[in-house]
Formats: C-alpha cells, sequence, structure tokens
C-alpha cells in the first residue's frame, strides 16, 4: 500500500520564523489532517487491510441487488504547500510509498497532471515529491497530479492510477491597492458634520475566504481634524464644521488601506484624497466706498458713460452676481444704472443733456443686491448694501442753441424778391455769451433762392417763388460764435408756400370727339372735363361756357353741368362730311377763385358716317389724319430711329470698303501645283510689257527683296519692264529673248505668288505687217505728230484743232 508521509517541521519552523501569529492556525491545520487518518502517520493516502481484499456484502440497493464494496488501492488526502518558500532548498511536499516495494527498486514512482515534471518532480525511486519553483496563490491556487506505482523492468502498473491535489496555502504577501490614485472630490462649504464627501475602495488580492490576509481596514493619515473615514467602507465624511471656503478651498486627504484587519503585521497602501470646498452664498456684496465722485463734461453724449462702479463680493460664479439699482437723486431721470454681468461692475450712464449753466452737480443713491440668497445663510445678511455717487460737470465751450429744433415759414408764392419770410433764433449757452452770425448751408440750397441775415437771422427770398414748380423748401441755416468759429449748430427751416390763383384751368385731356352725320339736336356727343395746377382751400369749381364770338353761328352748344364737367351738345339735325368735316369748338373755362383765370380751349369734333345705333364707321381723309397725328414726342422718337438707321447704313458701307488682308496660302499644308490663269488681251501685239513669267524660270531672283507672300503687300509695286531686244532671223531668237525677259521680271518682281504660276502669251513675233493697233505708245514717243487736218473737219474740231494744230512755235510760247 502506498503512503504519503507528511513532514511539516521545517515548513512550520520557516512559519514560525517569518509570522509568528500564524502558528496556532497551522497547528489546527496539522491536526485536522492527522486525524482524518488514525494510526497511519503521516499518511495522505491509505490502502485497505489484506483481511479485506475479498468483497464484502455491505447491503442492497432500491432493486434488492446486493451491493458489494470494491477493492481500493488509493485514498487520497488534500496536501497543503506553503506559497512564496523562500528557503535554499527544494520544497518537500511529501512522499509515495506502496507496499510492493521490497526496498530492490524494482518499484517505479510515475507523477502526471499540473506542473509535474516543471514545478513537482518526484524520486523514481522513493517517492519522494519536491517543488522546484516559488509558487503563488494568486496566479494559481490549485494543482491536480496522477500518481502510479509500475514495475520498472516490465512498466507494469503496479497500483491503479488516482488523483490527488496540492493546494498552495495563502501567505500575506499582497497589500491592499485603491481603485484611483488620486481621487477628486468636492463638498459645500459650510457642510454639516457627517456629510458624505467620497467613498474609496481598496482591494487585496490574498485569499479572502482564508484567515484576515483580505480584510481592509480604512484609516486617515493626514486631512483630520477637518475629515474622517469610516474604517469598514471608506467613506470619507466631513468632519468639522463650518468650513469656509474664502478661507481654505483646496484639502488634501491621505488614506491608507490595511489587511489583516488593521493588526500589526498587515500589510498597507495609500491614496491621496483631493477634496475642493464648492462655493455657497454666504457673503453679501460690499462696497470699497461709502462716497464715489465722477467728473464729466456737459457735452458728453446721451447715453454715454459716465462712470463704473464695483461692489466685492467673496463668493464667486452665480453667487456673486450683482444687481445694482438707483434709489434715490436730486436729478430725477437724468441717469441710469446698468450692470455688466461680466464684471459685475455696475455702469452709470446718462440719459438726458448735461447743462452746466442750469446745474453743476448731482447726487445720488446707488444700492447694490445678490441676485441668488441662499435662505439657509438668512442670518447673515442682509445681502445688499448701499453707496453714494456725487456728479461734477464740468463747463465747456458750447456751440449755440437754437431756440426751437426746426423751424416752418410761410411765404405766398406771388410774393417779390427780398421779402423776409421769418427769423431763426440762437444764442450762446455759455457764461461769456458770445454774439452768433447766421449763414444757410448751399449745399440745401444750390438754386440759392433763400437768403439769411447774418446777424439778426431773418429769412428772405431771392427769387420769385412758383408753388406749382416746388411747394415746400429744405434748407439748413448755421450759427457760429464770432470768437470761435469752430462752434457752430444747424437747424432745419421749412418754407412753405402758399398757393395763389395765377393759373387758368384747361382740358383734364386731349378729347377727340366725332359727331355722326345723322345726328339728332341737342344730342351729347362729349362731356369735358377741366384741370388746373393751383390748389384752393375750398377744392376747385369750374365754370364753362362757349366763347361770344362763336356764339352767334356755333352747330354745337356747351351745358355746364355744375359738377366740374360740361356737356357738348349738337344744335341741328343732322351734319355733312362734304360741307364740313372737322369742326373747332371754343370752349371758355374759368375758375371761381380771385382774381378768376379764365382759358378758351379748343374741342375739335369730327364729321364721321355712323350706322343706325351710332357708331362710328368711317371718317373723311382729313378727319383720319388729324386722328392719326402724332405728338410731339412720337415725332422725335422716330427721327432718332431713321438717324441711327441712317449711321447703321454708313457704318456697313465703310466696312464693306475696307479692304481685307486674305492670306494667299491658307494653310501651310496646303502647298501643291496651282494654274493662275490671266485673262489679260494687253495692249496690241507688239504690246509685251503685260506680264513676265521669269519667276517660272528663275524663283530665286528675289529672295534678296525677303518680301512676304502670305498676304497682299500694301504697296503695289510696278514690275521692271525692260526694252525688247531686237530678234536675230537667223535662228529666231526673238521669241527665246522675249521668254527669258519674262522670266527674269518675275523672278525679281516682288508681287508675284511664291508658288509655280503658269502665264500664256501671245506673241508673233517682231515686225508684223499689220503693227500695233494700240495707242499707248504714241504717248512716249519723241516723233512730230501733224493735227493740221483737224482744222479741215469743220466747225466741231475747231477746238482740237486750235489745241493740236498750232505751230511749234505757238505752242512753245
Amino acid at each position: 500500500m502506498l503512503e504519503v508521509i507528511y513532514c511539516r517541521g521545517f515548513e512550520l519552523l520557516i512559519a514560525v520564523l517569518l509570522e509568528l501569529w500564524r502558528f496556532c492556525i497551522l497547528m489546527v491545520l496539522w491536526a485536522m489532517v492527522h486525524l482524518s487518518s488514525p494510526g497511519q502517520g503521516l499518511r495522505a493516502l491509505r490502502r485497505t487491510t489484506g483481511g479485506r481484499r475479498g468483497s464484502g456484502l455491505t447491503g442492497q440497493d432500491a432493486n434488492g441487488v446486493p451491493l458489494r464494496r470494491s477493492k481500493r488501492g488509493w485514498m487520497w488526502n488534500q496536501f497543503f504547500l506553503l506559497e512564496e518558500y523562500t528557503g535554499t532548498d527544494k520544497q518537500y511536499v511529501g512522499k509515495l510509498h506502496s507496499d510492493s516495494d521490497r526496498g530492490d527498486g524494482s518499484v517505479k514512482y510515475v507523477l502526471t497532471g499540473e506542473g509535474a515534471g516543471t514545478l513537482f518532480k518526484i524520486d523514481e525511486k522513493s517517492g519522494d515529491i519536491h517543488a522546484t519553483k516559488r509558487l503563488d496563490r494568486e496566479e494559481k491556487a490549485f494543482y491536480i497530479l496522477h500518481a502510479k506505482a509500475v514495475n520498472r523492468f516490465t512498466n507494469e502498473a503496479l497500483e491503479g492510477e488516482s488523483e490527488f491535489i496540492i493546494k498552495i496555502h495563502d501567505i500575506n504577501d499582497n497589500e491592499p491597492r485603491f481603485t484611483k490614485d488620486p481621487y477628486m472630490a468636492r463638498v459645500p462649504e459650510m457642510s454639516d458634520i457627517g456629510t458624505s464627501v467620497i467613498q474609496v475602495t481598496a482591494t487585496d488580492a490574498d485569499d479572502a475566504t482564508y484567515g484576515n490576509s483580505a480584510k481592509v481596514v480604512y484609516s486617515i493619515l493626514e486631512g483630520q481634524p477637518y475629515f474622517s473615514v469610516d474604517p469598514e467602507t471608506g467613506l470619507i465624511k466631513t468632519a468639522l464644521p463650518g468650513m469656509d471656503r474664502e478661507v481654505k478651498e483646496n484639502y488634501q486627504v491621505v488614506i491608507q488601506a490595511k489587511d489583516m484587519a488593521g493588526q500589526m503585521g498587515g500589510l498597507s497602501g495609500t491614496t491621496t484624497v483631493s477634496i475642493t470646498l464648492s462655493d455657497v452664498n454666504d457673503n453679501p456684496p460690499r462696497f470699497t466706498k461709502t462716497l464715489y465722485e465722477f467728473r464729466v463734461p456737459e457735452s458728453i453724449e446721451v447715453g454715454s458713460a459716465v462712470g463704473v462702479i464695483r461692489a466685492m463680493d467673496a463668493d464667486i460664479g452665480q453667487n456673486a452676481e450683482m444687481d445694482y439699482r438707483i434709489i434715490g437723486s436730486d436729478g430725477p431721470g437724468m441717469f441710469e444704472i446698468t450692470t455688466n454681468r461680466s464684471t459685475q461692475e455696475g455702469v452709470i450712464l446718462l440719459r438726458k443733456p448735461l447743462d452746466y449753466e442750469r446745474k453743476r452737480q448731482y447726487s445720488l443713491r446707488v444700492q447694490v443686491e445678490n441676485v441668488h440668497i441662499n435662505p439657509r445663510f438668512y442670518s447673515k445678511g442682509p445681502f445688499r448694501d448701499e453707496a453714494t455717487i456725487k456728479i461734477i460737470v464740468e463747463d465747456v465751450d458750447e456751440p449755440p442753441v437754437f431756440e426751437r429744433a426746426s423751424y416752418v415759414v410761410e411765404v405766398k408764392e406771388d410774393a417779390p424778391k427780398n421779402t423776409a419770410i421769418g427769423s431763426v433764433s440762437a444764442s450762446d449757452p455759455d457764461d461769456k455769451n458770445s454774439l452768433v452770425r447766421y449763414t444757410i448751408d448751399r449745399r440745401t440750397d444750390m438754386d440759392r433762392v433763400f437768403n439769411i441775415h447774418a446777424g439778426n437771422g431773418s429769412v428772405f427770398i431771392l427769387r420769385e417763388l412758383d408753388r406749382e414748380e416746388n411747394a415746400w423748401h429744405n434748407i439748413t441755416v448755421i450759427a457760429t460764435e464770432f470768437t470761435n468759429p469752430r462752434q457752430i449748430s444747424r437747424v432745419p427751416v421749412y418754407v412753405r408756400v402758399l398757393d395763389v390763383n395765377d393759373n387758368a384751368p384747361t382740358f383734364a385731356t386731349n378729347y377727340e370727339t366725332f359727331v355722326c352725320e345723322n345726328a339728332k339736336a341737342n344730342q351729347v356727343i362729349q362731356t369735358v372735363g377741366a384741370t388746373d395746377p393751383d390748389a384752393p382751400l375750398g377744392g376747385h369749381r369750374f365754370f364753362f361756357n362757349l366763347a361770344q364770338e362763336a356764339a352767334g353761328k356755333a352747330n354745337f352748344s356747351v351745358h355746364d353741368n355744375k359738377n366740374n364737367t360740361a356737356s357738348i351738345l349738337t344744335r341741328r339735325n343732322s351734319y355733312s362730311t362734304l360741307q364740313k368735316s372737322v369742326h373747332h369748338v371754343p370752349v371758355v373755362i374759368s375758375d371761381g377763385e380771385f382774381p378768376m383765370q379764365s382759358s378758351t380751349n379748343t374741342l375739335t369734333i369730327r364729321v364721321c358716317t355712323c350706322d343706325r345705333k351710332g357708331n362710328m364707321k368711317a371718317c373723311n381723309a382729313e378727319a383720319l389724319t388729324a386722328r392719326a397725328g402724332l405728338s410731339t414726342g412720337a415725332l422725335v422718337a422716330i427721327l432718332l430711329c431713321v438717324i441711327i438707321l441712317l449711321m447703321i447704313v454708313v457704318l456697313f458701307a465703310a466696312l464693306r470698303r475696307q479692304r481685307k488682308k486674305e492670306p494667299l496660302i491658307i494653310s501651310k499644308e496646303d502647298v501643291r501645283d496651282n494654274v493662275v490663269s490671266y485673262n489679260d488681251e494687253g495692249g496690241g501685239e507688239e504690246d509685251t510689257q503685260a506680264f513676265d513669267i521669269g519667276t517660272l524660270r528663275n524663283p530665286e531672283a528675289i529672295e534678296e527683296s525677303k518680301q512676304r507672300r502670305d498676304i497682299v503687300p500694301e504697296a503695289f509695286y510696278p514690275p521692271i519692264r525692260r526694252p525688247v531686244l531686237p530678234p536675230t532671223r537667223d535662228n529666231n531668237g526673238d521669241v527665246r529673248d522675249f521668254i527669258n525677259q519674262r522670266l527674269q521680271d518675275n523672278d525679281s518682281d516682288p508681287t508675284a505668288p511664291p508658288y509655280d504660276s503658269l502665264a500664256t502669251y501671245a506673241y508673233e513675233g517682231n515686225g508684223s505687217v499689220a503693227e500695233s493697233l494700240s495707242s499707248l505708245e504714241s504717248v512716249t514717243t519723241e516723233s512730230d505728230q501733224d493735227y493740221n487736218y483737224l482744222s479741215e473737219w469743220g466747225p466741231r474740231f475747231k477746238k482740237l484743232a486750235d489745241l493740236y494744230g498750232g505751230d511749234d512755235s505757238d505752242r512753245d510760247s
């Protein structure tokens, strides 16, 4: 039977030396191990006795089948091994032994499983098991192994394989560790004792199920007497009342976590907790002074800042927000105070203009109060303060001041020149009371209609006014101090031109009236109205009647409708276009104002052919012409269109005349032979100067000229014509000479085309019987011509005879 024999003496000695407080615990564990197998010494496994080798009945199962106890070759207990062994020798675990082992070396012990051969090794002969390395329970708490005994020579199993467990016995080798380092926390100032701040947590990697190695206790090392910590939960609380942020805002608290339930010899870890006191509104605002004084010039603009005050509050953020207001003033409505939220300052603003001459000093009573008040701290109030502000007005040289902000004057449109229409008045508000000079801003009176007296400010007119042209005039008057011309002020003056009845009424529009040939007497053919540019106060009232000169022989009558209109009526039954196609009716229109104005307006009535219903069918040519008459504006527009059309035609003709430079060679790649045909008849058979084809024979002859041949040259260079040499009759060389001469002429001609050309000459040779029919050579000949025969041709040729038939002496004279 195999046995595992424990040898605990060495391990217990080390444990006692290292940790005296664990001695009792190890002894209890040792006793428990040995009580589990009495009579066997330090065995960890045992085998049944020989008398029990056979199977025996021990009972029956539920079906009545007898139960037999099987033979067990192994019976294991758990092994314990200390972690973090620090001895020099290998740590002894236990011993395997078999009853078959006679000590002759025939039994071989084999160990397999977790760590077998690396962490745990067995002596094959003796069965001793040792740990080869230091073991850490935090890495692995137990190992499962298998042991068996075999014949060394035949490898035959002497005992069956059995499993056993080696548990690593924990020692306190890990200190507690906090989950954070450092911790950050905030707590309101003035908090009561026991107010929770933050909870810290520490963990210990040791075995919490065995002993107190992992039982952590918290304590405070730094931060007393302000804070305390719960030893079991790690909850930090305030321990002192009335902690004021304004006195001390930040605290550093050091917390210790110690294992072994805080007993001596336990391992510990620390962390830092940064605690900040958050602000509460426990301080009222206070002015730094009870009296503030500001000096401002009287010329300061309304809305400008007069001064800035600030109350101090030890709190921060919204707890320091303040409101300022004026609770008393000897100048009501002159000033107001607003709060600058970014700086918590009170800004005093001017609401009305200052005047040094009227009031030179103002006194204000100002109050400041917190916006957000905590009811918990009402007892520390009141959360407001008051101060006095003194504002002193300083004198400055001010510009003149007009009595009014604006002036309105009225004048009749028939007022004569230099008529005074009103006056303005300004004075120097300063104590020196300087004289004032008045002028008109000519930018507001470009036509110089008005003027002003420089001394007394009287405004008068320089030109006649017309209400119908401009009913209002807006001018600006400038007042300047005599002693300081830079001090000026302006005031608007509105001049209203009053109406005078100076315009006669006229027709409201151009009426196109016709009367039918078959019209009846007293038939209304037209209703006319009137217009008048004047604007009487009671409105217009027009009167219509027929002119006196046309009343006796009138074909039409005028009836006043008493509503500013009149009806035109026929006075007979029929009208004839043959007798009179157009009638002109003079209508006198007068107004009812004083003085009365009237005008005679002519109404043109055409006689037309109408159907039975009175609809016009046709009118005579004169009437149609009159009806189709164009206004002056239409005629001017038509005339402008005609002028523009003529200009377009002239420009188009000028463009057509302009010669364009077209390239002779359109493309560089368009190089090919060209056949040029010249239909040149020349001056006759002997006119050999018409064309020269020298270019066909000698194209290099004109290289010196270097003229561009891709465009038509600007100036025309006539070809050089050389006199024709007389041919010889021996070899008929006159034709050859003619061709050569033409070739040379073309070679030297800069206007010749740059490509090959073909020219055809109809040359019959020299000495033609018919001779030349051209008269061109007669101009250049020096032979005398006899024109005396012209005098014999009669009187019609007398003039030519006088010109050419005279003697040489007469011509010379």
